[in-house]
């Protein structure tokens, strides 16, 4: 079985984008807070519920080619195998044909800059958010506890 990374990088501050899978807001949070293992959920800040997903469609689709450039270097390695092992049967010859096409994987590049980091005192955290919720109220990303003055 194989494993594999996919590379996000983060913006000058150290925060990676996500998106919520419920509201479809946009917000960032520390990379350090994606890397923690103790970690176990992470809320939106906008509709302070646990949307569950949070990967933006640029990392589904960038997965997806990782997996799929994975699933035909195994395929082939596998075809090609058969070919050496059939090599020199006077039954059987196999030919494996031409390498697959590699997916082209660009990476992932920080964007949507206009947020604000929104520092949260129940975790000790912080998010950028959309300045509008600084003023009007957000919930914190790691217990999704309101934060509205």
């Amino acid at each position: 079985m194989s494993t594999f990374e996919i590379p996000i990088k983060s913006d000058k501050d150290g925060f990676i984008l996500l998106q919520c899978s419920l509201c479809g807001e946009f917000f960032k949070v520390p990379a350090s807070v994606l890397n923690d293992d103790s970690t176990l959920n992470i809320w939106c800040p906008y509709c302070g519920l646990n949307g569950k997903k949070y990967f933006t469609e640029e990392v589904l689709d960038i997965s997806m080619k990782i997996a799929k450039n994975e699933a035909n270097k195994m395929l082939y390695n596998s075809l090609k195998d058969l070919e050496r092992k059939t090599k020199n049967n006077k039954f059987i010859n196999f030919k494996a044909g031409n390498k697959p096409k590699m997916e082209v994987i660009n990476l992932i590049k920080p964007r949507i800059e206009n947020m604000q980091i929104m520092k949260y005192d129940c975790c000790k955290t912080m998010a950028k958010i959309k300045p509008v919720s600084i003023v009007t109220g957000s919930y914190c990303p790691l217990c999704g506890g309101a934060n509205f003055e």
